[in-house]
């Protein structure tokens, strides 16, 4: 059996940032996630003008419940839909002129619900190009609050980060939702604004802000369950056991639901206290699964679906067309490429059964691309990827980390 050494959750340490930002006091987030999307997010913030202290295994945030410390800030949010997404809406809370700018994989992204959203409550936004998508200028002036509708059927984020701004409203907020994905990511959001002091109640459809605001926490980061899941496919496909401590029954990340398919096909799963051990059994049997709410871990199963011994059908997984890449149309063209006979729908991709050839993966710069079809080259010798490195989004030692896994299997 090989402990994995997972790094802390990507969404979990976004959304702690935020919350320590907004908090009054000082708060330190343990064991948080270093890598670009992440190191981004925390210079967004001393750019805003907030105070920000970074140790190995520590940061320390001084809160600003009244927003950023700066009357203007040029903030560039690199690949990080997270920064992207949040820092505008932690930005309308203050007082002052904001710019937000990406890379180009970035402004293809959308960002029109969230925006809509707070002009709605009163924001003066300027898309500077493209509207609904950035660059984008905040001029803010407080936010008063109030009641929103907002569709979140492209991606949880819009929500999550009206949610987190919603303490810091005069007001508080009222946010009825007529579409949302990845509901767990929203969960995650909820529970961290508990712990940092504002309970969110829900009416229905519509959840309800508190104008409370937020105080300062020590706050330990869970390890990223969508990156776990690609050591527990790799020993689902393997035929060995993974193990990532930190990750139990009461992990926050939705994704750990990831084992549950697994099981479905065949391997052992066990979910302990703090612990979660995936080990295969030699089999892995095809199945039809719904994956709208862990929609990030569908190019993992997609990657390592031709070893099943029937069809594997993933449906409901429109949003992954809008993320760092067509998600959807980027496992369908690299399985193709390997071989494999594949079918896709707006909203649904299935693969056959088959034996994938070494064949050149395309990244489209999309490290969760690279990491799934890493794990798939555990059965497919020769496999090439053409952007190794994109995976520091998320996890700069993967590939190492993952040899160091492969050796001690003796796979």
């Amino acid at each position: 059996m090989s402990v994995v050494a997972v790094p802390g959750s990507k969404s979990v340490t976004a959304r702690a940032l935020f919350l320590a930002a907004a908090a009054d006091g000082t708060s330190a987030l343990r064991r948080p996630l270093l890598s670009d999307d992440t190191d981004g997010f925390a210079e967004g913030l001393v750019r805003l003008g907030y105070r920000v202290e970074r140790e190995p295994d520590v940061w320390r945030i001084t809160g600003r419940p009244a927003g950023p410390a700066v009357p203007e800030a040029d903030v560039y949010c690199r690949d990080a839909a997270t920064a992207a997404r949040f820092l505008p809406a932690l930005a309308a809370a203050g007082h002052g002129t904001y710019r937000f700018d990406a890379s180009a994989q970035m402004r293809r992204r959308p960002v029109a619900p969230l925006t809509g959203a707070l002009r709605s409550l009163g924001v003066d936004l300027t898309h500077e190009e493209a509207e609904g998508h950035l660059p984008l200028t905040v001029v803010a002036d407080g936010l008063k609050g109030g009641a929103i509708e907002l569709d979140a059927g492209l991606s949880s984020q819009f929500l999550t980060a009206l949610l987190l701004a919603g303490p810091l409203m005069a007001e508080g907020l009222r946010i009825r939702v007529t579409d949302l994905v990845s509901a767990p990511y929203v969960e995650i959001t909820l529970a961290m604004m508990r712990r940092f002091g504002v309970e969110v109640t829900r009416e229905g459809d519509t959840f309800v802000v508190p104008s409370s605001g937020y105080r300062a926490t020590d706050y330990p980061v869970e390890p990223d369950a969508s990156t776990a899941s690609y050591f527990f496919a790799a020993a689902a496909l393997a035929g060995r056991s993974a193990t990532v401590e930190g990750l139990g029954a009461d992990a926050l990340q939705g994704d750990l639901g990831f084992v549950e398919v697994l099981r479905r096909m065949g391997a052992d799963v066990e979910i302990g206290t703090d612990a979660t051990t995936v080990t295969g059994t030699g089999r892995l049997s095809g199945l039809t699964v719904n994956m709208r709410d862990i929609s990030d871990t569908m190019p993992t199963l997609a990657a390592i679906a031709p070893f099943a011994d029937g069809p594997v059908r993933i449906e409901d997984v429109y949003n992954t067309r809008v993320k760092e890449c067509d998600r959807l149309e980027a496992c369908a063209d690299n399985l193709r490429r390997q071989g494999v006979e594949v079918a896709t729908g707006r909203d649904w991709i299935e693969i056959r059964p088959g034996v994938p050839a070494a064949a050149g993966i395309a990244c489209h710069g999309d490290h969760r691309i690279a990491m799934s079809f890493s794990v798939a080259a555990l059965r497919t010798p020769g496999t090439v990827l053409d952007d190794p490195g994109c995976v520091k989004k998320t996890f700069p030692g993967f590939h190492e980390v993952f040899a160091a896994t492969r050796a001690e299997w003796g796979v």
